[in-house]
């Protein structure tokens, strides 16, 4: 598996790039929101988004100054779902630092996401970029219909499979669609954008389902089982695929922990275990490596060159990665 410098090797001085644009774009006459946004961005992650939208962009075409504005416009866009998703979910921390609503409590942190919406809509404006906002803007509503539709139908244990993709696809696929869909449309290639789209969408699906087998851990020990998502009664596909497919006694013993013990530890722990040994996980990895095998067959057609090399580099590592 390629490391995250081998992946970026090709766009090293692009990301760059990117990260000044977003810092420019984000600066504020306000104080307060400086302050929060430098801290926003001190804690950034591994930036996959913006990897995958450069790696894609220069697969297809010359990274140029729209590139790097789709990046930073999308960037901002998961900023902004993040701090209100961490109010929604009543969360103090996230990737080992506090939330923004922990700091500077729920109400800043509203504002602040509201701030970070209404700064896409006037970046896009000002700079001529109504096609890329229009991708983003759809990314906004697919997320909001997906976190709605989860909170109506995944608190329910009878949750179908075809829901929980329809949940996934909207919720976090999304956004992911929207970087390779934005990549595309921002180097001129309108003729790939609705593959781009489509590649996205595989590759975020495979990611959540990615993020659904680390609660369980794995036969080779990826982690260890946190049964964080059993004791939130959060549906995930090892769940869903064991609720409908194991023997009767065990569907039942299953259900009782996730809807009435899924506070005692033990039971939680036996809840992951009987999700193990009924194939929940196995499956749950043959269905992710479905959608990666799909999103990679979309690219295929295209020349060979270090960006492609690397965008195939990437996928690999969404489905491989250790955390």
């Amino acid at each position: 598996m390629m490391t995250v410098e081998d992946i970026t090797r090709p766009i090293v001085s692009e990301l760059d790039d990117f990260e000044q644009v977003l810092r420019k774009n984000l600066q504020s006459n306000a104080p307060l929101l400086d302050k929060i946004t430098h801290y926003i961005v001190k804690r950034k992650g591994k930036q996959v988004r913006p990897m995958f939208l450069l790696l894609v962009a220069k697969m297809l075409g010359e990274i140029n100054d729209k590139t790097h504005e789709a990046a930073s416009l999308v960037e901002i866009l998961h900023t902004a779902t993040l701090v209100h998703d961490d109010v929604v979910d009543d969360a103090n921390e996230r990737r080992g630092f506090y939330s923004i609503n922990a700091l500077w409590k729920n109400k800043i942190a509203v504002l602040v996401g509201d701030y970070f919406l209404s700064k896409i809509l006037l970046l896009s404006i000002e700079k001529d970029n109504v096609d890329i906002l229009r991708v983003v803007a759809k990314a906004v509503q697919e997320m909001s219909e997906g976190e709605l539709l989860q909170i109506e139908k995944a608190r329910k244990l009878d949750i179908t499979e075809e829901v929980y993709f329809e949940v996934i696809r909207q919720k976090t696929a999304s956004l992911i669609s929207c970087v390779c869909e934005a990549a595309a449309v921002s180097v001129g290639r309108e003729e790939e954008r609705e593959r781009m789209r489509k590649f996205g969408e595989l590759i975020g699906i495979a990611f959540q389902i990615k993020d659904d087998i680390f609660d369980y851990g794995t036969p080779n020990d990826i982690g260890k089982p946190t049964g964080l998502d059993i004791r939130e009664q959060k549906m995930t596909l090892p769940l869903i695929y064991v609720l409908n497919k194991a023997p009767k006694e065990v569907k039942k013993e299953l259900r009782y922990i996730v809807k009435n013990q899924n506070e005692n530890s033990q039971k939680v722990k036996r809840a992951v275990s009987l999700v193990v040994e009924h194939g929940g996980i196995a499956y749950a990895h043959q269905r992710m490596m479905e959608y990666k095998e799909e999103a990679l067959s979309l690219i295929e057609h295209f020349p060979e060159s270090p960006a492609k090399e690397s965008l195939i580099g990437l996928v690999e590592y969404t489905v491989e990665r250790k955390k």
